[in-house]
Protein backbone atom coordinates (compact mmCIF):
# COMPACT_ATOMS: atom_id res chain seq x y z
CA UNK A 1 0.00 0.00 0.00
CA UNK A 2 1.26 3.13 -1.07
CA UNK A 3 1.68 6.75 1.12
CA UNK A 4 -1.14 7.91 -0.88
CA UNK A 5 -3.48 5.26 0.02
CA UNK A 6 -2.34 4.82 3.26
CA UNK A 7 -3.25 8.92 4.19
CA UNK A 8 -6.59 8.05 2.78
CA UNK A 9 -7.45 5.10 5.16
CA UNK A 10 -5.79 7.14 8.16
CA UNK A 11 -3.00 5.18 8.49
CA UNK A 12 -1.30 8.58 9.48
CA UNK A 13 -4.14 10.02 11.84
CA UNK A 14 -3.64 10.74 15.34
CA UNK A 15 -6.13 8.99 17.88
CA UNK A 16 -9.27 10.25 18.32
CA UNK A 17 -9.25 12.03 14.43
CA UNK A 18 -11.05 11.03 11.37
CA UNK A 19 -10.03 11.31 7.77
CA UNK A 20 -11.96 14.05 6.13
CA UNK A 21 -12.32 13.38 2.26
CA UNK A 22 -13.23 16.43 0.01
CA UNK A 23 -13.71 17.11 -3.83
CA UNK A 24 -12.17 20.41 -4.88
CA UNK A 25 -13.72 22.63 -7.47
CA UNK A 26 -12.98 26.36 -8.83
CA UNK A 27 -16.12 28.64 -9.94
CA UNK A 28 -14.07 31.54 -11.69
CA UNK A 29 -10.91 31.01 -9.81
CA UNK A 30 -12.77 30.80 -6.30
CA UNK A 31 -12.61 27.72 -4.90
CA UNK A 32 -15.01 25.38 -3.32
CA UNK A 33 -13.88 22.20 -0.75
CA UNK A 34 -16.74 20.55 -0.78
CA UNK A 35 -17.01 17.33 2.37
CA UNK A 36 -17.87 14.55 1.22
CA UNK A 37 -16.72 12.18 4.33
CA UNK A 38 -15.48 11.94 7.58
CA UNK A 39 -18.17 14.97 8.97
CA UNK A 40 -19.92 14.27 12.21
CA UNK A 41 -23.82 14.12 12.41
CA UNK A 42 -25.11 17.88 12.94
CA UNK A 43 -27.93 17.68 15.70
CA UNK A 44 -30.90 19.96 15.57
CA UNK A 45 -34.26 20.20 14.02
CA UNK A 46 -33.60 22.87 11.20
CA UNK A 47 -30.96 23.92 8.96
CA UNK A 48 -30.02 27.03 10.82
CA UNK A 49 -29.55 25.09 14.20
CA UNK A 50 -27.50 22.21 12.77
CA UNK A 51 -25.85 25.56 11.55
CA UNK A 52 -25.25 26.91 15.03
CA UNK A 53 -24.39 23.31 16.29
CA UNK A 54 -21.44 23.09 13.53
CA UNK A 55 -20.39 26.52 15.25
CA UNK A 56 -20.58 25.45 18.79
CA UNK A 57 -19.25 21.92 18.52
CA UNK A 58 -17.33 21.23 15.26
CA UNK A 59 -15.66 24.72 14.15
CA UNK A 60 -11.96 23.15 14.91
CA UNK A 61 -12.88 21.24 11.83
CA UNK A 62 -14.17 24.36 9.61
CA UNK A 63 -10.62 25.84 10.75
CA UNK A 64 -8.68 22.98 10.26
CA UNK A 65 -9.87 22.49 6.31
CA UNK A 66 -9.98 26.32 5.54
CA UNK A 67 -6.93 27.52 7.11
CA UNK A 68 -3.19 26.69 6.68
CA UNK A 69 -1.38 24.03 6.26
CA UNK A 70 -4.47 22.64 4.62
CA UNK A 71 -6.12 25.59 3.21
CA UNK A 72 -5.75 29.05 2.94
CA UNK A 73 -6.97 32.79 4.06
CA UNK A 74 -9.39 32.42 0.76
CA UNK A 75 -10.29 29.34 1.06
CA UNK A 76 -14.18 28.05 0.86
CA UNK A 77 -15.79 25.02 1.93
CA UNK A 78 -19.00 23.17 1.16
CA UNK A 79 -20.20 20.56 4.08
CA UNK A 80 -23.57 18.60 2.71
CA UNK A 81 -26.39 17.85 5.23
CA UNK A 82 -28.42 15.15 3.66
CA UNK A 83 -31.69 15.72 6.33
CA UNK A 84 -33.28 19.66 7.19
CA UNK A 85 -36.71 20.33 7.48
CA UNK A 86 -36.99 21.66 3.69
CA UNK A 87 -35.89 17.86 2.34
CA UNK A 88 -37.90 16.38 4.66
CA UNK A 89 -41.13 18.52 3.12
CA UNK A 90 -40.18 17.80 -0.33
CA UNK A 91 -39.01 21.35 -0.72
CA UNK A 92 -35.65 20.42 -1.25
CA UNK A 93 -32.99 16.97 -2.85
CA UNK A 94 -30.44 18.31 0.02
CA UNK A 95 -29.30 20.71 2.60
CA UNK A 96 -25.66 22.98 2.70
CA UNK A 97 -23.95 24.77 5.36
CA UNK A 98 -21.39 27.09 3.49
CA UNK A 99 -17.82 27.63 5.33
CA UNK A 100 -15.15 30.31 5.34
CA UNK A 101 -11.94 32.01 6.92
CA UNK A 102 -14.18 33.29 9.75
CA UNK A 103 -17.32 31.44 9.84
CA UNK A 104 -20.44 30.14 8.38
CA UNK A 105 -22.11 31.95 5.60
CA UNK A 106 -26.22 32.46 4.34
CA UNK A 107 -25.28 31.82 0.76
CA UNK A 108 -22.78 31.70 -1.55
CA UNK A 109 -23.51 31.46 -5.68
CA UNK A 110 -20.34 30.26 -6.74
CA UNK A 111 -20.50 27.28 -4.21
CA UNK A 112 -23.95 26.46 -5.58
CA UNK A 113 -22.91 26.49 -9.12
CA UNK A 114 -19.76 23.83 -7.94
CA UNK A 115 -22.45 21.51 -5.58
CA UNK A 116 -25.13 22.09 -8.92
CA UNK A 117 -22.13 19.95 -10.89
CA UNK A 118 -20.99 17.39 -8.06
CA UNK A 119 -24.39 16.14 -6.75
CA UNK A 120 -25.36 15.52 -10.60
CA UNK A 121 -22.18 13.58 -11.13
CA UNK A 122 -22.15 11.69 -7.86
CA UNK A 123 -23.65 8.25 -7.35
CA UNK A 124 -22.41 8.05 -3.81
CA UNK A 125 -25.83 8.14 -2.08
CA UNK A 126 -24.36 7.69 1.67
CA UNK A 127 -22.98 12.02 0.23
CA UNK A 128 -26.63 12.32 -1.82
CA UNK A 129 -29.43 10.29 -0.60
CA UNK A 130 -31.85 11.35 -2.59
CA UNK A 131 -29.59 11.40 -5.66
CA UNK A 132 -31.88 8.91 -7.53
CA UNK A 133 -35.04 11.43 -7.12
CA UNK A 134 -33.37 14.17 -9.28
CA UNK A 135 -34.35 13.37 -13.15
CA UNK A 136 -32.83 14.36 -16.08
CA UNK A 137 -35.39 16.54 -18.52
CA UNK A 138 -34.66 15.48 -22.04
CA UNK A 139 -36.30 18.03 -23.78
CA UNK A 140 -34.28 20.66 -21.51
CA UNK A 141 -31.07 18.89 -21.61
CA UNK A 142 -30.88 19.54 -17.68
CA UNK A 143 -31.27 18.59 -14.13
CA UNK A 144 -33.43 20.31 -11.34
CA UNK A 145 -32.90 20.16 -7.85
CA UNK A 146 -33.49 21.84 -4.46
CA UNK A 147 -30.42 23.13 -2.61
CA UNK A 148 -31.29 24.16 0.73
CA UNK A 149 -29.22 26.82 1.67
CA UNK A 150 -29.35 28.71 5.29
CA UNK A 151 -30.84 31.99 3.29
CA UNK A 152 -33.57 29.53 1.65
CA UNK A 153 -33.81 26.65 -1.37
CA UNK A 154 -32.09 27.65 -4.26
CA UNK A 155 -33.58 25.94 -7.42
CA UNK A 156 -30.31 24.53 -9.78
CA UNK A 157 -30.44 23.85 -12.88
CA UNK A 158 -27.38 21.83 -14.45
CA UNK A 159 -26.72 20.95 -18.07
CA UNK A 160 -26.22 17.27 -18.86
CA UNK A 161 -24.60 15.42 -21.15
CA UNK A 162 -24.66 11.50 -22.07
CA UNK A 163 -21.84 9.59 -21.66
CA UNK A 164 -22.74 6.01 -22.06
CA UNK A 165 -25.55 4.69 -20.13
CA UNK A 166 -24.86 8.24 -17.68
CA UNK A 167 -25.91 11.31 -18.37
CA UNK A 168 -22.76 13.64 -16.40
CA UNK A 169 -22.76 17.37 -15.83
CA UNK A 170 -21.66 19.25 -18.88
CA UNK A 171 -18.79 21.13 -17.99
CA UNK A 172 -19.18 23.16 -21.32
CA UNK A 173 -22.48 25.02 -20.55
CA UNK A 174 -23.39 26.95 -17.43
CA UNK A 175 -25.25 25.98 -14.20
CA UNK A 176 -28.29 28.54 -13.29
CA UNK A 177 -29.56 28.47 -10.12
CA UNK A 178 -32.69 31.19 -8.69
CA UNK A 179 -31.67 32.60 -5.81
CA UNK A 180 -33.82 33.45 -2.80
CA UNK A 181 -36.04 36.54 -2.61
CA UNK A 182 -33.88 39.50 -3.32
CA UNK A 183 -34.20 43.06 -2.23
CA UNK A 184 -32.53 46.38 -2.08
CA UNK A 185 -32.23 47.43 2.19
CA UNK A 186 -31.18 50.63 1.67
CA UNK A 187 -30.25 53.57 -0.94
CA UNK A 188 -27.83 56.60 -0.63
CA UNK A 189 -26.95 55.89 2.40
CA UNK A 190 -24.49 58.52 4.40
CA UNK A 191 -21.81 56.56 6.39
CA UNK A 192 -19.67 59.04 8.29
CA UNK A 193 -16.12 58.13 8.94
CA UNK A 194 -14.27 59.76 12.32
CA UNK A 195 -11.34 61.58 10.89
CA UNK A 196 -9.26 58.43 13.21
CA UNK A 197 -10.31 55.92 10.63
CA UNK A 198 -10.22 57.60 7.18
CA UNK A 199 -7.96 55.78 4.96
CA UNK A 200 -5.26 57.80 2.82
CA UNK A 201 -7.26 57.89 -0.46
CA UNK A 202 -10.32 59.29 1.74
CA UNK A 203 -8.46 61.96 2.69
CA UNK A 204 -6.53 62.99 -0.17
CA UNK A 205 -10.08 63.38 -1.84
CA UNK A 206 -10.94 65.60 0.99
CA UNK A 207 -14.08 63.79 2.18
CA UNK A 208 -15.28 62.74 5.70
CA UNK A 209 -18.21 60.60 4.13
CA UNK A 210 -19.62 58.05 2.03
CA UNK A 211 -22.16 57.31 0.24
CA UNK A 212 -23.26 53.67 -0.03
CA UNK A 213 -26.17 51.17 -0.76
CA UNK A 214 -27.20 48.23 1.10
CA UNK A 215 -28.66 45.18 -0.61
CA UNK A 216 -29.83 40.86 0.03
CA UNK A 217 -28.78 38.57 -2.18
CA UNK A 218 -29.60 35.81 0.43
CA UNK A 219 -26.91 37.56 2.20
CA UNK A 220 -26.11 41.40 2.94
CA UNK A 221 -24.02 43.56 1.14
CA UNK A 222 -22.51 46.81 0.86
CA UNK A 223 -22.60 48.08 -2.80
CA UNK A 224 -20.35 51.23 -3.24
CA UNK A 225 -18.64 53.07 -5.83
CA UNK A 226 -14.73 53.06 -6.32
CA UNK A 227 -14.94 56.72 -6.36
CA UNK A 228 -17.02 56.95 -3.17
CA UNK A 229 -13.80 55.46 -1.27
CA UNK A 230 -11.17 57.17 -3.23
CA UNK A 231 -10.30 55.29 -6.05
CA UNK A 232 -10.92 55.15 -9.55
CA UNK A 233 -10.51 52.56 -12.61
CA UNK A 234 -10.24 49.60 -10.52
CA UNK A 235 -10.96 47.37 -13.67
CA UNK A 236 -7.38 48.08 -15.17
CA UNK A 237 -5.01 49.04 -11.76
CA UNK A 238 -5.93 48.44 -8.00
CA UNK A 239 -3.99 48.20 -4.62
CA UNK A 240 -5.79 45.65 -3.29
CA UNK A 241 -4.27 45.75 -0.09
CA UNK A 242 -5.34 49.84 0.35
CA UNK A 243 -9.11 48.82 -0.90
CA UNK A 244 -9.20 46.02 1.77
CA UNK A 245 -7.96 48.37 4.40
CA UNK A 246 -11.04 51.14 2.93
CA UNK A 247 -13.80 48.31 2.92
CA UNK A 248 -12.74 47.07 6.14
CA UNK A 249 -14.08 50.20 8.08
CA UNK A 250 -17.08 50.69 5.80
CA UNK A 251 -17.99 47.47 6.81
CA UNK A 252 -17.37 47.80 10.28
CA UNK A 253 -19.44 51.42 10.30
CA UNK A 254 -22.33 49.61 8.48
CA UNK A 255 -22.42 46.50 10.88
CA UNK A 256 -23.46 48.93 13.35
CA UNK A 257 -26.58 50.41 11.90
CA UNK A 258 -28.92 47.55 12.81
CA UNK A 259 -31.89 49.07 11.45
CA UNK A 260 -30.59 48.14 8.22
CA UNK A 261 -30.51 44.60 8.00
CA UNK A 262 -33.83 44.52 10.64
CA UNK A 263 -37.31 44.43 9.25
CA UNK A 264 -37.29 42.28 6.27
CA UNK A 265 -39.15 39.44 7.37
CA UNK A 266 -35.72 37.07 7.86
CA UNK A 267 -34.31 35.16 10.70
CA UNK A 268 -32.42 36.78 13.02
CA UNK A 269 -29.27 34.64 11.76
CA UNK A 270 -29.06 36.42 8.48
CA UNK A 271 -29.82 39.68 9.82
CA UNK A 272 -26.24 40.35 9.33
CA UNK A 273 -23.52 42.30 7.00
CA UNK A 274 -21.51 39.77 5.01
CA UNK A 275 -19.51 41.71 2.57
CA UNK A 276 -18.27 44.57 0.55
CA UNK A 277 -18.41 44.93 -3.20
CA UNK A 278 -16.56 47.24 -5.03
CA UNK A 279 -18.22 48.71 -8.45
CA UNK A 280 -16.19 50.69 -11.04
CA UNK A 281 -17.85 54.13 -11.80
CA UNK A 282 -21.52 54.68 -12.87
CA UNK A 283 -23.02 51.32 -11.54
CA UNK A 284 -25.91 52.34 -9.49
CA UNK A 285 -26.67 55.28 -11.58
CA UNK A 286 -26.89 54.14 -15.13
CA UNK A 287 -28.01 50.93 -16.38
CA UNK A 288 -25.70 47.56 -15.93
CA UNK A 289 -24.13 47.85 -19.20
CA UNK A 290 -25.79 44.51 -19.95
CA UNK A 291 -23.58 41.59 -21.60
CA UNK A 292 -20.50 44.13 -22.10
CA UNK A 293 -19.60 43.48 -17.99
CA UNK A 294 -19.45 45.15 -14.64
CA UNK A 295 -16.47 44.85 -12.68
CA UNK A 296 -16.65 44.36 -8.79
CA UNK A 297 -14.52 43.46 -5.97
CA UNK A 298 -16.00 41.45 -2.91
CA UNK A 299 -14.32 41.53 0.30
CA UNK A 300 -16.35 38.86 2.43
CA UNK A 301 -16.09 37.57 6.18
CA UNK A 302 -12.88 38.55 7.29
CA UNK A 303 -12.07 40.14 4.13
CA UNK A 304 -12.05 37.23 1.96
CA UNK A 305 -11.13 38.51 -2.09
CA UNK A 306 -13.92 36.69 -3.74
CA UNK A 307 -11.88 35.55 -6.85
CA UNK A 308 -15.28 34.91 -8.79
CA UNK A 309 -17.88 37.66 -9.38
CA UNK A 310 -19.76 36.51 -6.19
CA UNK A 311 -23.11 34.83 -7.05
CA UNK A 312 -24.95 35.79 -3.91
CA UNK A 313 -23.79 39.50 -4.86
CA UNK A 314 -24.45 39.69 -8.30
CA UNK A 315 -28.23 38.70 -7.16
CA UNK A 316 -28.13 41.91 -4.75
CA UNK A 317 -26.46 43.94 -6.96
CA UNK A 318 -29.26 42.78 -9.61
CA UNK A 319 -31.64 43.73 -6.72
CA UNK A 320 -30.72 47.28 -6.34
CA UNK A 321 -30.16 47.67 -10.18
CA UNK A 322 -34.34 46.67 -10.06
CA UNK A 323 -35.23 49.07 -7.07
CA UNK A 324 -33.07 52.05 -9.05
CA UNK A 325 -35.43 51.12 -11.85
CA UNK A 326 -31.91 50.23 -14.11
CA UNK A 327 -32.96 46.89 -15.18
CA UNK A 328 -35.06 46.14 -18.06
CA UNK A 329 -37.35 43.30 -18.24
CA UNK A 330 -35.56 40.42 -19.22
CA UNK A 331 -32.21 41.93 -19.65
CA UNK A 332 -29.24 39.77 -19.24
CA UNK A 333 -26.04 41.39 -17.48
CA UNK A 334 -22.39 39.69 -17.13
CA UNK A 335 -20.46 40.31 -14.37
CA UNK A 336 -16.54 40.40 -13.83
CA UNK A 337 -14.70 40.16 -11.02
CA UNK A 338 -10.44 41.03 -11.59
CA UNK A 339 -10.26 37.63 -12.77
CA UNK A 340 -12.28 37.50 -15.34
CA UNK A 341 -12.39 40.92 -16.75
CA UNK A 342 -8.69 39.82 -17.70
CA UNK A 343 -8.19 39.25 -21.43
CA UNK A 344 -8.94 35.36 -21.91
CA UNK A 345 -10.73 35.19 -18.15
CA UNK A 346 -14.05 35.40 -20.06
CA UNK A 347 -15.27 31.87 -18.81
CA UNK A 348 -14.96 33.32 -15.31
CA UNK A 349 -17.62 35.81 -15.68
CA UNK A 350 -21.54 35.59 -13.90
CA UNK A 351 -24.83 36.65 -15.67
CA UNK A 352 -27.54 37.87 -13.32
CA UNK A 353 -31.38 38.40 -14.49
CA UNK A 354 -34.24 39.27 -12.93
CA UNK A 355 -36.56 36.74 -12.50
CA UNK A 356 -40.21 36.69 -10.92
CA UNK A 357 -41.26 37.29 -6.84
CA UNK A 358 -37.93 39.26 -6.48
CA UNK A 359 -35.66 36.81 -7.62
CA UNK A 360 -32.50 36.69 -9.31
CA UNK A 361 -31.02 33.86 -11.82
CA UNK A 362 -27.37 34.16 -11.87
CA UNK A 363 -25.38 31.67 -14.78
CA UNK A 364 -21.59 30.65 -14.18
CA UNK A 365 -19.48 27.89 -15.16
CA UNK A 366 -17.43 25.66 -12.09
CA UNK A 367 -14.83 22.54 -13.19
CA UNK A 368 -13.31 19.91 -11.01
CA UNK A 369 -9.57 20.45 -9.63
CA UNK A 370 -8.85 17.22 -7.64
CA UNK A 371 -9.73 15.79 -4.58
CA UNK A 372 -8.33 15.46 -1.12
CA UNK A 373 -7.98 13.03 2.20
CA UNK A 374 -6.90 15.20 4.78
CA UNK A 375 -6.10 13.77 8.38
CA UNK A 376 -4.38 15.01 11.49
CA UNK A 377 -0.61 13.83 12.31
CA UNK A 378 0.14 16.18 14.83
CA UNK A 379 -0.96 18.45 17.48
CA UNK A 380 0.45 21.52 15.95
CA UNK A 381 -1.59 21.72 12.61
CA UNK A 382 -4.91 20.11 13.91
CA UNK A 383 -6.52 23.44 14.17
CA UNK A 384 -4.90 24.86 11.60
CA UNK A 385 -3.53 28.80 11.03
CA UNK A 386 -3.58 32.18 9.86
CA UNK A 387 -0.62 34.70 9.01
Amino acid sequence: MDVFAKVSSGDYSSKGSTVIKTVEMHTGGEPTRIIIHGYPTLEGRTLLEKRSYARSQFDEIRQRLMREPRGHREMYGAILVAETEKTRSGEADIGVLFCHNEGYSTMCGHATIALGRFLIDTEDEEVFPRRKQVHFDEAQGEYRLGLHAPCGVVEVKVPGVRKGDRVMSDPKREVKFTSVRTFAATTNLVVEVPKELRWKELREADKAAVKVDVAYGGAFYVVVQEEELGFARIREEVDLKRLDAATAVVKRLVSGRKEVFRGHGLESDLEYLYGVIVVDEGEGEVGLGGLEGRVGICFFADQQIDRSPTGSGVSARVALARAKGLLREGERVRFDSLLSARAGGAGGSFVGSAAPDGRVVVEGRAFYTGASAFVVEDAFSRGGFLL
